[in-house]
């Protein structure tokens, strides 16, 4: 009976952590996108995710809609300013290069974390749709949360589609030629600052996904975004910087993780799990 018991409970963990890894993978991927095209780290990322779970609970409480629908609305507000970001100020600085870029982006962080502060107050936030706690049994003893399962779901299709993007439309080949080679990529008429901007806009848009999936599964504050900018660089570093697959794996293998690490000690795990990725593979599984 105790082995019966023992094996229900890690079968339960690694259905848990895969479905937290899908949650991680969307984290992930807008920073790996940034790092692999304009060859920034994006310190502000996690100020984005938060800022985009500020968003989608406004919107859901404003318009009485469920949360997923609000991004019908922040995917292409998110977008937008990505884009105005990236051509009105970093594309500038980056001219005198990447240090003070990198600079940017943290003073970025801070500055969006005070506006969330004085804009939201510093009260907590959490989504709770009607399906937060339903549950899908299995045979055995399992069971798959519902909401779970929906932010798995929404992370692959968002995987997918920005895969298929990058590699069946124009300005998707346009940017991975940006990514793999600047002056080629200008020679053969390619905007760089363009590129860099709608990379940006995407970063952006995975961030307000990845800000809704935040907000319906965690509770958040302004001051939420550098945990989940250590946790997205911990998915990109195990991945592999700029690899979109990587994203993914990576993420998975962070949830499972922090999963069988349990609760007292599953960040604990996560992040023994990355030092020993640094010190073995440091370029990350799927190395661009």
């Amino acid at each position: 009976m105790l082995e019966v018991l023992q094996n229900i409970f890690t079968a339960q963990n690694a259905i848990s952590g895969i479905l937290l890894g899908g949650l991680f993978a969307v984290l992930g991927v807008g920073m790996t996108i940034i790092f692999g095209i304009v060859k920034l780290t994006n310190l502000a990322h996690g100020e984005f995710v938060i800022l985009g779970a500020f968003c989608s609970t406004l919107i859901s409480q404003a318009l009485d809609i469920d949360p997923i629908l609000t991004l019908i609305i922040t995917i292409p507000l998110m977008f937008i300013i990505g884009m105005v970001l990236q051509s009105v100020l970093i594309n500038r600085v980056m001219l005198q290069g990447s240090e003070p870029a990198l600079l940017v982006t943290f003073g970025l962080s801070i500055i969006l974390q005070d506006a969330m502060l004085l804009l939201f107050s510093a009260d907590a936030r959490k989504m709770n749709p009607s399906y937060a706690q339903s549950n899908i049994s299995l045979p055995g003893g399992l069971y798959i949360p519902v909401l779970d399962l929906i932010l798995l779901i929404i992370s692959l299709v968002t995987i997918l589609v920005l895969t298929l993007f990058l590699r069946r439309t124009y300005m998707g080949r346009a940017i991975r030629a940006t990514s793999d080679d600047i002056v080629a990529a200008s020679l053969m008429g390619v905007s760089i600052k363009k590129a860099y901007a709608v990379a940006m806009g995407i970063a952006m848009a995975t961030a307000a996904v990845a800000g809704l999936c935040v907000g319906m599964r965690w509770t958040f504050y302004p001051s939420s975004g550098g945990e989940y900018l250590l946790r997205a660089f911990g998915v990109v570093v195990i991945g592999g910087m700029g690899s979109i697959p990587g994203a993914l794996v990576g993420g998975l293998v962070f949830g499972l993780a922090q999963v069988f690490g349990g609760a007292s000690y599953g960040l604990l795990a996560s992040y023994v799990v990355l030092i020993i990725m640094l010190a073995v593979r440091p370029q990350g599984l799927f190395s661009k």
